[in-house]
């Protein structure tokens, strides 16, 4: 099979692709044919610094959409032939920029037969990520405030979507030029972070969603309401949060994206209900992902890019 791989850290041009054995399905797992792969900011962070999969070489990619090809022992609620979409455990089960995977068969669910393979392979990691954060750990409730960062973004732009079907007020964080997108996934009020200050803008917060870090994520404490969470999904650079939050008598929580079945049949239905769809600003052939890296780095993509495997 063709895979896209690297032997060393680095720019995008120390992607490319190679032949490698298919994979089989052990205990569990599902191989799956890859027709469509997602590409998130951890993608090009871990081919330039290799945090959590360390030193290559490896195949990156943790979205995918696809076939089911062939199931292990003891999978019983998947067959071959099923159209699936899910998240490869993350972070050591990387490896969807290929053609084809193994996972575990409960990191897949059906795929909604309303979204086209590249629609559906935008979704998993982003979404993932903001329901845990918003749903698992924040426990959005109707009417309450709810500030996204990056509202644009990856997870940003499926956070504003989640929080809004859950009866949430949606305040999002972008630049100028996003802000009709933001407005057009139901943000209530958009914030230009480069002319704003958020912190006086945002009052009464109930939850920040925090894809920054940063002195930001320490300055958004300040936008919650007594009692109010911030789920930040970068856990380094947490120096002075867990201080800061008790000062303000509110709540700090960092959470990394698990696979999740359940998380990935709710997140199904919503786009079964037309809730929740991915933005998907463009789509490179597999051969190709160096490209896609490249214009994901330069920070203005809206939403996410694909990489196609499949027709």
């Amino acid at each position: 099979m063709r895979t896209i791989t690297q032997t060393a850290l680095g720019d995008p041009d120390v992607l490319h692709q190679a032949e490698a054995e298919r994979p089989e399905p052990g205990v569990g797992q599902v191989l799956v044919a890859v027709h469509a792969a997602g590409v998130n900011p951890t993608d090009w962070k871990h081919r330039r610094h290799g945090y959590f999969l360390g030193q290559p070489p490896f195949t990156l990619g943790w979205d995918v959409s696809g076939t089911v090809e062939a199931v292990g022992p003891g999978v019983s609620l998947l067959a071959p032939g099923d159209e699936v979409f899910g998240m490869l455990p993350y972070p050591q089960g990387a490896g969807a920029h290929a053609e084809y995977v193994t996972g575990p068969a409960r990191a897949f669910a059906p795929k909604p037969a309303a979204l086209s393979h590249v629609e559906a392979a935008a979704l998993p990691l982003v979404s993932l990520t903001a329901w845990q954060a918003l749903v698992d750990t924040a426990r959005v409730r109707p009417g309450q405030r709810v500030l996204v960062h990056a509202a644009a973004g990856g997870v940003g732009h499926v956070a504003v979507q989640i929080a809004k079907a859950r009866g949430a007020y949606v305040i999002g964080t972008a630049s100028a030029a996003k802000h009709d997108v933001v407005r057009g996934l139901g943000a209530d009020e958009v914030i230009d972070y480069r002319t704003a200050d958020f912190v006086k803008e945002a009052r009464d917060i109930d939850v920040v969603l925090d894809p920054l870090g940063g002195e930001d994520r320490l300055r958004s404490l300040e936008t919650l309401r007594p009692g109010g969470v911030l789920v930040s999904i970068l856990p380094q650079g947490l120096e002075g949060l867990a201080e800061r939050a008790a000062e303000l008598g509110v709540t700090a929580k960092t959470m990394i994206v698990e696979h999740d079945q359940a998380g990935m049949a709710a997140i199904a239905a919503l786009a079964e209900s037309g809730q929740l769809r991915a933005h998907v600003s463009g789509t490179y052939p597999l051969a190709e992902a160096a490209g896609a890296h490249a214009e994901g780095e330069t920070g203005r993509v809206v939403g996410k890019l694909v990489l196609t495997v499949r027709p």
